[in-house]
Order: C-alpha cells, then structure tokens, then sequence
C-alpha cells in the first residue's frame, strides 16, 4: 500500500504544478473559470496517461489528443455560457482556435473567461500534461519529467507580464512539490525501476533495496559534494552578471501585437458633427431609459485629448475586454451614479460604441477599450440592429467646489496641455486677455465659456474644421462672410484650445444629447463639448454654447485684433521740403529748349527698348524658375513630400484658373469641385491670386495632413463660376493625398509619381482650354513662386 501511494505521488506533483499555472495566469483574469479549466486540463491529461499505461507507447498520444477536442470543447461551451454568447458552437470553438494568442495578449485586464481567453491556457496545459506524464511516469525521468510543466509556468509568468503582483507562493509551492517529487521516487526507487505497468501496484518489476558497494557510495558522495561547488562558484561568479541584466518590470508581451486600430473618422469623429447637423432627422440609435424625469442625458462616442494643430484625435490603444471594464485613469473617488441603459444601433456607422460615461460593463456584443479615455468601439463595424447594454457609473462631483479646485499639473496631464506649434497671434492674445485677472482655474474656464456663449452665434451649415486656421476664422472672421459662426465643434474645440493656453488640462468629448425617458437619437442630438480636469474632482464639462437666439455682440466690442504690418514697400526719395495743405500748388518748369542733352525721342526709344528686354528676360527667368519649381515638387524629396508637391501643383493651376479651391473642401471634395464643372471663362482678377478673406496662403494645397477637412480651413462665399468639363480624373491624387493624411510614411513611389502625373496632366489639360494670350499669361504668372513662398 504504501508503495501505491509513493507511486501515486509523481502523477499528482504533475497535477498541482499544472493547476498552479493556472493560478498565475489567472491572477489577470475576472473570474475563477480559467483556474478550474486549466485544473481540469491538468487532471484529464495526466489521468489518460496513468489509466492507458498498459498500452503501447504509440496509442497514447491520439487517444490524449481525442480526450483533449472533448474536453475543450466542454471548456469552451463553459466559456460561451458564461458570457453570454449565443453563437452556434462551432462557430465559437473555430473562432477561439483562429484568435486564441492574439486576443489575449490584446484583452483588456482583467480578462474575461471567453472562448477566445481560455482555449490557449487549455490546450497548453493538456500537452504539457500529456508530454510531462510520459516522460515522468513511462519513461521514468521525474526531472524531465517537471520541464513541460515548468515552462508552462514560466510562460503563465511571462503572459502576465508587469500586470499583476509578484507569484511569490505560487512559485515556492512549485519548487517543493518538484523536491517532493524527486524525494519520493528517488526513496522508493520509481526513479529507477518507475510505472512500467507490470508487478505490484503501480510499479514494475525490480527491487531498488540491493546492497549498494561502499566505494560506490563513496564516489556518489563526492561526484555530489563536487557538482555542489561548481555549482555555488557559478551562482557567485555569474549571478552578480544575471542580476543587473534583469528588469525590475517584467516584459509585457502586449507590445509586440498590434491592437484593434480604426479609420480616420472613428480616430477624429469631431469631422461628423457638420455631417450629422446637416441632416438632423437621421436616425443613429434607440436608446432605453436612463432615468426618470424629462430633459436629456448624454452619450459619449469618444474622448479626444489629443491636439496637433491640425486634428483633435482619440489616440487610444484599444484591448479586447470582456463585459467588466476597469475603471479610467484620472477618475477620483467622488460619488457616481449607476445607471444601466440599452443601446441599439439603426443607421450610425463606424465602430465607435455610443456609452453613458462612465463605462463599467458592456454585455451583447464584443467590445475594445482604452481605459485612459474611457472610449469604447466594437472590433468589426456597427450594423442596424446591433442591441447592447451598458452599465455605468455616472460621476456626480460637487460643483459647489469648483471656483477653489486647482487643477493638476506634471507629466501625468502633460497630454492635456500639449498643441501643436504655431499657434495663431491672435489666439494666443485672447487667451491672455481671458486669463487676465482670473487667478482662479475655474474663473478661467468660466471666463472661456462666457467669452464663447456670448459673442459667436450656432449654425448647422458651417464648414467641418478646427485646425489653426479654422478656428481663426471662426473667431475672429467677418460676420458677413462667414466668421464668428459655427457647430458645436469650432465651439468645443476653441474652447479647449483656449483652456490650453491659460494653463488648464483640457479635453474633446464628441456624444449625443439623448432622451432621459429613451426614445430615437437623431443626427441633430450629435453635439461636442468641452471637459477641464480639476483636483479631485474629475474631469467637468463645460457648455460654451449660446444659451439664446438673440444676435451675439461682436467680437470687436471686446477683443481688438493687433494691426498687422502692411508688407515693405521700396522707399521713396526724401522729400525736403513738405508744402502744407494749405500752400498754393507749384508747377514743374517744362525744359528750355536748346538746352544740352539727348532729345525727347532717343531718350523715349532708350528706355522703351530697356523695357523690352527687361520684360523679355524676367518672363524666361519666371518660366525657367517655374519649371525648376515643379522639379523639386514632383521629383525631390521623400514620397509624402512629392505627394505635397503634386497637391500643390494642382490647386495652383486652379488658382491660375482664376477659382482657388475654397478652404473649407477636403481632398476629395477639391476633386468634385475640379473636376465636375463645365468650361466658361474665368475671372481675370482671380488669375492674379485673389482668394477671398482666408488670403492666398489659405489655400487648399496648405495641408499639414492633406485631405483631412481640418487642415483646409474654410471661408463660406458665393460659389465660383465653371472651371472645365473633360478634363483627367484626379483619383490617383486623392487617394495619395489622404494617404499622407491618416498614415504618413504608408505612401511609396509609385503612388508619388502616379500623383505627380495627373496633377500635371490635369494643369495642362486646364491650361489648354485657355485663350492663346491667357496660356502664355497662365506659363509666365509669377504667382506660383509667390505663393510656394507662403505656404
């Protein structure tokens, strides 16, 4: 009997080390569910191979491997039941097998106990069963036989990474079961004679109780005393060296996979907010109720803390999660409400999730999230009918703390403050008039948010834009020509520029306005707003909207723009003598005649034919810096840098034309306007540059990231006449240009040259529906040099 059980101890060493896996993979996980599949796993593959001893070698690995579908399947059924799945279980047990290791490695923590999270520690754990209990248990090598399930330990620790506490327990409780192990087999002689199926018990044939010769023993000790200090010199010769080449942070193998990335709206949905108001009877979503009262709750569809200049972004690194969301950074502890709301989608696209912040749970559908943010989208693309239910924990502050709360300040909220360079003159001079005299960070913000409510008035048809330039216009250009004017995305965007300015950590949420009692969200509810981060008490939104339909003041009653200095000019002679306005006027005497000198008309034929060969030669100097232009444009540089070159080349030959493109068009948009006109004459006055109040710098070919509608600026004006009918596709130079927009550095060669190509033939193609003297105007126009110079 006694024999039995020591025979008995190596299959359940085997067990427990592969359960103890388990308990450090599970340390990341939401719930208990991994542990027990992983135990199980450990107990089924080291039974099949205690109960089939008796076969041959060869049966035990298919008979293992049928018992392992079997059991993972049961597992992964557990699995789908416990989320909430409802999909065949085919279809789940394929999909797990395809996307087990890389959604887990890009789950959200703590990880949810799905198919897809489970399947992977299953299947390791049955192998390492499998391949531990041969060699340990038929092979009769206890030490090789531990190493499968070592290395499935050290990879439950390397899986882990920095994201939980260290396996202090765990990992002693492995090394003594592996002393036990060899302990036991080493006394009772398995290690020697083993489980080979025959004699009694569990062991074979054989007896390890034969005298062993003293000289033998004799050299066992000593061959033992010698290993023991080569092994002690090499611990204190080498581990010093280990020691400084380990990280006190484990590696997190999260930042080799790539998580779930998205598109450029759902990256920057600020875009969609002139869209949606433009058509404010679309139905995007039904929503449940979400408290008792009337008015309106909000829905936030992304947080954009992110601002260069040119785009406010999300900026999130998404990890799949399960139904348990974690709670967001920069959160406190003040008290929240628990609200749970049923979402479904009918026309709203993208993959960004509609959620009431703050986010808990979302249950019906998968999800990735990004806890700095609290942003949540779905990994494949929304659809009509698509029903959720989110659980939040909406915060609840006491506002009567804000006009004392400080915000914060360091690198943690270093992301709220950052801009992109270059800054507008003007803006920056409205934030310092705003911050004058408001110490306070709330007085600030509430200064910002009076300033924007009380002097810019909310139309639902203004351009889309909140780069530099648009919200310039948007502050500061003229009432009759489309300025102080726009969505709530110029007003939230301004407001936390401003915010940014004077010292305040500030965000972009973009949302929806929906019913408290539930009802239909329509494009016309899609609103931005405005959020400022204080001490302890969270982030606080702000509302710079107008609060009434009465025309705002003038933003000149109370903010005067600097002058800016008129260009230099060439200096005129000095004039000695000034007459007074009221001195009479004094002739020029004509010159006597017979006075020395050369007559009137050699003079006259000198300078005409100076003029002439002046005018000669500047001409062949603009056509030969032209061509030298278009050179470095098309041929020089990096694949992004011809790209621009070409966009340039194109809204030139516009601008030639005599209609520069208007700034508020995206690239796409610039290709419609270019391309879908029908020829007519063009305006001589435009050919000389004139484009309006965004000036001949604001054209569309200014872009930091081109096609992207914020970087266009914009300037709402009469539409132009008729450019050209039949002219070449501009396809290829869309599609770069918005390449070099959303994925700078993605462009190649051929793409550059493909745009080059059809901006030049598209400026040939329009210059040749010119009369004969505006073509050879269009090859001599001094413009293009000019404006390449601004820009």
């Amino acid at each position: 009997m006694v024999r039995v059980l020591r025979a008995a101890v190596v299959p359940v060493v085997l067990v427990l080390l592969i359960s103890l896996a388990g308990v450090v993979l599970g340390r990341i996980y939401a719930d208990e569910l991994l542990v027990r599949v992983v135990a199980g796993a450990a107990l089924g593959s080291v039974g099949v191979g205690v109960a089939a001893r008796r076969l041959p070698s060869w049966a035990i690995a298919p008979l293992s491997v049928v018992a392992l579908a079997a059991y993972t399947t049961w597992a992964l059924k557990l699995a789908a039941d416990r989320a909430g799945l409802t999909d065949p279980l085919l279809q789940i047990v394929t999909d797990a097998l395809r996307n087990g290791i890389p959604r887990l490695l890009t789950a959200m923590i703590p990880v949810e106990s799905t198919p897809d999270t489970v399947v992977v520690p299953v299947v390791a754990a049955w192998l390492a069963g499998l391949l531990g209990g041969e060699v340990a248990l038929r092979s009769r090598r206890v030490l090789l036989g531990v190493v499968p399930a070592a290395v499935l330990y050290g990879g439950a620790l390397y899986v882990v990474g920095p994201n939980a506490g260290s396996a202090g327990w765990p990992t002693l409780a492995f090394a003594g079961l592996v002393v036990l192990a060899l302990a036991v087999t080493a006394r009772s002689g398995l290690s020697e004679s083993g489980l080979s199926g025959g004699g009694t018990g569990l062991s074979g044939g054989g007896s390890a109780s034969e005298s062993v010769p003293r000289a033998a023993r004799v050299r066992t000790v000593a061959g033992a005393a010698l290993g023991l200090v080569v092994v002690v010199g090499l611990v204190a010769a080498v581990g010093p060296w280990v020691g400084t080449r380990v990280s006190a942070t484990p590696v997190d193998p999260r930042r080799y996979v790539q998580p779930p990335q998205v598109d450029s709206l759902d990256e920057s949905p600020l875009n969609r907010i002139s869209g949606w108001a433009l058509a404010p009877q679309q139905k995007l979503l039904d929503v449940g109720a979400s408290g008792n009262g009337k008015g309106t709750t909000r829905l936030r569809l992304a947080v954009l803390p992110d601002y260069d200049g040119i785009t406010w972004r999300v900026g999130a690194t998404y990890r799949n999660a399960g139904r348990v969301l974690p709670t967001p950074a920069a959160l406190t502890d003040a008290p929240s409400t628990h609200v749970t709301q049923q979402i479904t989608v009918r026309e709203l696209t993208g993959r960004l999730l509609p959620v009431v912040p703050t986010p808990t749970g979302v249950d019906g559908t998968r999800i990735a999230y990004d806890a700095t943010t609290g942003t949540v989208i779905r990994p494949e693309s929304l659809t009509p009918g698509l029903a959720y239910t989110v659980t939040s924990d909406v915060p609840d502050p006491d506002l009567n703390l804000l006009p004392t709360a400080d915000v914060p300040s360091g690198d943690a909220v270093a992301r709220f403050l950052k801009v992109g360079t270059g800054v507008p003159e003007q803006i920056s001079r409205l934030s310092e008039q705003l911050a004058d005299g408001n110490g306070a960070a709330y007085d600030r913000a509430a200064a910002i948010e009076t300033f924007l409510a009380e002097h810019y008035k909310q139309v639902a048809d203004a351009p889309s834009g909140h780069a530099y330039p648009n919200l310039e216009y948007f502050l500061f250009g003229p009432r009759d020509q489309g300025g102080q004017a726009g969505t709530s995305e110029q007003f939230a965007a301004s407001f936390a520029l401003l915010a940014r300015l004077t010292g305040l950590p500030s965000r972009v949420v973009v949302g929806f306005n929906a019913p408290r009692k539930g009802g239909t969200v329509t494009g016309g509810d899609a609103i931005a707003w405005p959020e400022v981060l204080f001490d302890d008490l969270g982030w606080v939104a702000f509302d710079p909207m107008p609060k009434s339909d009465e025309s705002p003041r003038p933003v000149e009653e109370d903010f005067t723009s600097k002058p800016s200095e008129p260009p230099p000019t060439s200096e005129a002679p000095p004039v000695k003598d000034t007459p007074s306005a009221s001195a009479a006027a004094v002739l020029a005497e004509p010159p006597a005649a017979g006075r020395g000198g050369a007559s009137a008309v050699a003079v006259a034929s000198g300078v005409s034919g100076s003029v002439l060969v002046l005018v000669v030669a500047a001409g062949l100097a603009v056509v030969l810096m032209r061509r030298g232009l278009r050179r470095r444009r098309l041929t020089g540089g990096a694949p992004d840098q011809r790209i621009n070159g070409a966009w340039l080349e194109f809204t030139d030959a516009l601008r030639l034309a005599g209609r520069p493109v208007p700034r508020h068009l995206a690239a796409a948009e610039v290709a419609e306007f270019a391309a879908g006109q029908q020829a007519a004459a063009p305006d001589p006055a435009g050919a000389a540059g004139a484009a309006g109040p965004a000036g001949s710098a604001g054209n569309a070919g200014d872009f930091g990231n081109a096609g992207d509608a914020g970087t266009l600026g914009w300037v709402r004006a009469a539409a132009p006449p008729p450019l050209g009918g039949g002219l070449p596709a501009l396809d290829e130079l869309v599609g770069a240009v918005n390449t070099v927009a959303f994925a700078p550095g993605a462009a190649d060669d051929g793409q550059a040259s493909r745009a080059g190509d059809q901006a030049v033939a598209y400026a040939e193609g329009l210059r040749s529906q010119r009369s004969w003297w505006r073509r050879a105007w269009w090859s001599v126009h001094p413009g293009p040099l000019r404006w390449d110079r601004r820009r």
